[in-house]
Parts: structure tokens; sequence; C-alpha cells
């Protein structure tokens, strides 16, 4: 299937790593231009080039997305790159490493996890958004996650900011209406990544197990999944460059689920 993306120019933030370099290959294989977003510049001009080299167009934005001035510098130079952005894909953040429970993780990890989460997204999509609306067509796919909606006692911080980022998609596309340009949001579970297999190695050290396969297998038994492996990074960017797509049309203020069946539900 075609997906009309010939053309279309995108952002992807947090591209550098994990899930948004699948996602960012996806959208340049598919015809988009597509910007690598990351803070490391030899990390995401790595990336960057592994894109170039398939023949597609790319660009390079750096800077971080928690402060005003490195997110207005991300969204100037995207615009930059290539005349304006169609796509953009909020998918930089991530757990704040100084989170520990409900009642030990400091307040200020906690706004942490927000301002790298939810601020940032929002910092980018009032950077684009209106240019979108302005040419009549456009498309916003945020990243969740499953523990914004199925979450554990564990992440005072990284769940509930992803939760906000649901809420945010859908008012957003209600923001939107009749614009062209729509909002949607894909809330992954347990996918194979760098990080995935660090804290597999953890979970395997702590309880005793011989290898991160053993570690794996335990954890899909105590997760709930319903589909017996672990998600990969480009389970994802399927469903993102299809969100992304003029194909999609017809698909706004929706959250899409692609965790296994972690999180059961008929929305």
């Amino acid at each position: 299937m075609d997906l009309q993306l010939k053309g279309r120019r995108a952002l992807v933030s947090g591209s550098s790593a994990g899930i948004g370099v699948a996602i960012a290959h996806h959208l340049a294989a598919e015809g988009a231009a597509v910007v690598v977003h990351g803070r490391d510049v030899e990390r995401t001009e790595r990336v960057a080039q592994q894109i170039r080299d398939t023949g597609a167009e790319v660009a390079v934005a750096i800077g971080d997305l928690t402060t005003e001035e490195g997110a207005g510098s991300v969204a100037a130079s995207a615009v930059a790159a290539f005349g304006g952005i169609d796509i953009l894909v909020n998918n930089a953040g991530g757990a704040h490493e100084g989170a520990a429970s409900w009642f030990d993780t400091p307040i200020d990890a906690i706004l942490a996890s927000y301002e790298s989460n939810t601020v940032a997204a929002i910092r980018l999509i009032r950077s684009l958004a209106p240019a979108m609306k302005e040419r009549g067509w456009g498309r916003i796919v945020n990243i969740a996650t499953a523990a914004a909606v199925t979450p554990t006692s564990g992440q005072p911080d990284y769940g509930p900011s992803k939760a906000a980022m649901i809420n945010m998609s859908l008012g957003l596309s209600k923001a939107l209406r009749s614009s062209g340009v729509t909002s949607n949001c894909v809330s992954p579970g347990m996918v194979r990544t760098q990080g995935l297999n660090t804290y597999l190695t953890e979970f395997a050290d702590q309880r005793g197990l011989d290898s991160v396969a053993e570690a794996e297998s335990v954890m899909l038994k105590g997760i709930g999944q319903t589909v017996g492996r672990v998600g990969e990074v480009d389970d994802i960017a399927y469903m993102v460059t299809m969100l992304a797509s003029p194909r999609s049309d017809f698909v706004n203020g929706t959250n899409v689920h692609v965790d296994g069946g972690i999180s059961p539900s008929v929305n």
C-alpha cells in the first residue's frame, strides 16, 4: 500500500535511539523527508547518516526539549531544513532516573517527568501546529505508554505524565477540528530496546535467573500480555507511520494500544 507520504516533511523527536530510530526509518522509507532529533550530536548524526544512505532526504536538529530555548531551536531547525513540517511525532522523553516509589520519589523528579514528556510535546506542538493548520494538512502523533492506562505501583512519574499526553492528544484533536490536522496517540507496551535489555539484565540478576531470555519469559507471564512475545521497535513504527499518512484521515483523537494486549480495552 502506498501511504502517500512522498513529499511530506516529518520531525521525530527523540529519534537518535530506540523506538524513535525505527519511526524515522519507516517514515523515510515511505518517502517522507525526515528530521532526526536528539541531544547527542554524534549519535543523532549517525542515525541521520544511516537514513541518508538509503537515499532518503534527512536533516538533523539538536536540542533539549525541556527548555523553551532548546525546543524553539529544534522547531526552527526543522522548519529551516525543509521549509516546514507536516508531521510531528512526539517521541522524546521517558522515565526519570530519580524516580523510586510513590512515597520516596522526589517532587523534582516527578516534575522532571512531566517536563520531558508532556511539556516537551506541548512546546513542539505550539511551535509547529499553527502552520499545519494554515496549510490545511498535518499529522501529530504523540507516543505515550501502556503504563498510562494500565499503571504499575512503582511509577508515580512516568505513567501519569504519559497519561496526560493521551488526554492532551484528544483535547488537541478537538482544538484542531475540521482543519485537516489530526492528533492521535500511540501507547507501546514492552518493546525490545537497549533500555529494556538493561532492565531485564538487572531483573535477572536480582532474581537469580540464568539469562535475559529467562527474565523476558518470566516478565511476559507476569504482565498479562495476550501476545506471547516482546514487542519490537518496528511494531510501533508501523502504527505511527500509518497514523502519519493521509490514509489515516478518518482517525482522530484516538489512543492506539500497541502493547501485546497488556491493556485490555474495547476503546
